[in-house]
């Protein structure tokens, strides 16, 4: 009796019962999936100056099919959504994946600035499904109580999944930039197959509200329709964190040039190309390693949460101001390289972390800056879950990610032409270090808004309890969802 009692106080807790194996393997085969579709974004800055090169055009045009590329993945992303939202959600995501893996085969074989710019375009229509639709997922196979950590966990990934693409396309791509397009392809095909063995999750089977539901071998049957659309734009929350990317990503996108910074600095040292490029990359997935303290940011957004309904929204705004300082500092730090000699990159960067005072300074600079930064990440992606029902978070996402691509596509074009505007009076690394520095001003807003949607949270999320509860009730009474309406 004593354990039939302590498994019904968990599943009170937890709608989906004890944590199994399948359950933890399904949560890091989609954290580690999530992570490849930022990977494949990322190959293309770090090998701006060979690509250019080859296809025979300045390195803003390729800025311009990075840039074009967010805003495809964005707005695909909103389809994908709402799909995944009607209907089964894992063959929409094995079918995106293929489609991105499709066009970055397709990079490989590009022969001219249009070809490639179309083959990328293709792999961005297809890595819109991963993060919609994977969000969605993940929602529903983890509890509002755990659901800053594991989301903490789902933006790391997303995190490690940009560094690795700098790290790969900057080691693999130093003497042939087609290289690391290739391994990707293959990866995003053997990630498909991958779909295969994860669990088939419920939608809505992570939320305590609809737990006597699925105890009662029942589904929780609704799915969005066009009618729900002006319920989600209601919600006074998802209004600020829904525009809170258009500013947040303007200054996040006009760090994928952070390698290329780190690049002029190696050639103004006396580096060759290939070799400033890897340092380049280096150094920029080195500084960037501040990113794995989101868990600490998910957990303190969780604990803040249990305490005060708009906690999340807080942790988020204090992170995003208090890292502009630390970010400013950081590109104007100086990075003394030792003299170049025989040994390469890799060798050089971790020799001077520890023997070159200015480079061990500017990386801690930069680890603060981005634990800081991004404590908004895992609270963004959990708020969205708790301000709105199971059937609507992939769009609200999806919506959020939309803008978040149109920042981060004007942070990463525009920063191109102020970099080639200020070079007529400041010389690389200057102009670069300038550029970066003042697109920091946009986190001032994104932190104003945070704020101010740790005003009107608590109201939306006790709607959707009550909603949810409502819901169960009538689940519990035999009627169905057309019934209802």
């Amino acid at each position: 009796m004593r354990r039939r009692a302590a498994w019904q106080e968990e599943r009170k807790r937890d709608p989906m019962g004890p944590v199994t194996a399948h359950r933890v393997y399904s949560v890091v085969v989609f954290i580690i999936l999530a992570s490849l579709d930022n990977v494949a974004i990322s190959l293309v800055p770090p090998l701006y100056s060979p690509i250019s090169r080859e296809l025979g055009v300045p390195e803003g045009a390729l800025g311009v099919v990075t840039a074009v590329g967010y805003l495809v993945t964005a707005v695909a992303a909103v389809a994908w959504a709402y799909v995944g939202d009607r209907t089964d959600r894992k063959p929409v995501l094995m079918v995106g994946t293929l489609i991105w893996a499709a066009g970055t085969y397709g990079t490989v074989l590009a022969g001219g600035y249009w070809t490639f710019l179309a083959a990328q375009l293709f792999a961005a229509v297809g890595l819109g499904a991963v993060g919609s639709v994977g969000f969605s997922v993940v929602s529903d196979l983890i509890s509002p109580r755990r659901r800053g950590l594991v989301m903490s966990l789902w933006g790391l990934s997303q995190g490690v999944g940009t560094l690795a693409g700098v790290l790969v396309a900057s080691q693999l791509g130093g003497t042939d930039w087609r290289t690391p397009f290739y391994v990707l392809a293959v990866l995003g095909v053997v990630a498909s197959a991958l779909y295969f063995t994860t669990a088939d999750i419920r939608r809505g089977q992570s939320e305590p509200d609809l737990a006597a539901v699925f105890a009662a071998g029942e589904e929780y049957e609704h799915r969005i329709s066009r009618a729900d659309l002006p319920r989600i734009a209601a919600r006074r929350t998802n209004h600020w964190l829904v525009l809170q990317g258009l500013t947040a990503q303007a200054a996040f996108g006009s760090l994928v040039w952070l390698p290329r910074l780190f690049q002029a600095r190696a050639e103004a040292q006396g580096y060759d190309e290939q070799t400033a490029i890897q340092i380049g990359g280096l150094l920029a997935t080195l500084f960037q390693l501040g990113g794995v303290l989101s868990i600490v940011g998910g957990l303190i957004g969780d604990r803040w949460q249990r305490r005060d309904p708009g906690g999340r929204a807080k942790v988020a705004a204090i992170g995003i101001l208090a890292g502009i300082p630390l970010y400013v500092i950081l590109f104007f730090a100086p990075v003394h390289l030792p003299e170049p000699g025989d040994r390469g990159g890799l060798a050089t960067v971790t020799d001077a972390l520890f023997t070159e005072p200015s480079l061990l300074a500017a990386f801690l600079c930069a680890v603060v800056a981005l634990a800081l930064t991004s404590a908004n990440s895992p609270n963004w992606f959990a708020l969205i879950a708790d301000v709105n029902p199971p059937e609507h978070r992939g769009t609200v996402y999806s919506l959020g990610n939309l803008v978040n691509g149109v920042g981060r596509a004007a942070g990463n074009g525009l920063v191109g032409a102020v970099f080639a505007a200020l070079a007529r009076s400041f010389p690389p690394p200057a102009n670069l270090a300038i550029g970066l520095a003042a697109f920091q001003v946009f986190f001032v807003p994104t932190g104003i808004m945070y704020w101010l949607a740790s005003r009107t949270a608590p109201k939306d999320i006790e709607a959707v309890h009550s909603l949810l509860r409502a819901r169960a009730a009538t689940e519990s009474a035999g009627e169905s969802p057309r019934q209802r309406q």
